[in-house]
């Protein structure tokens, strides 16, 4: 069996493959563009998150302050009232 010879590629199917490259080039830069827009606008909503985070922290902060300061101003006034009574 003799195989047959490959054919030499003409100058038009380099052209259709560079013109078909030029198209995957194109795609792909497109996909890129959106994926960039993509990770922009995840980037914002992760400052957003982070942001609203620290609020809660902070809030969370002043609660448990508060809630100690209270109890400190309870356990005072009883201790007080019991030396008082004396």
């Amino acid at each position: 069996m003799t195989q047959a010879p490959e054919r030499e590629p003409t100058i038009a199917d380099v052209l259709q493959r560079l013109d078909r490259l030029a198209d995957d080039v194109e795609a792909t830069q497109s996909t890129i563009v959106n994926v960039v827009q993509r990770l922009d606008k995840l980037s914002a909503d992760v400052e957003k998150s982070n942001d609203k985070f620290e609020v809660y922290r902070q809030a969370n902060q002043s609660l448990v302050n508060l809630a100690f300061g209270l109890i400190a101003s309870a356990t005072v006034a009883t201790v007080v009232s019991l030396i008082f009574r004396r």
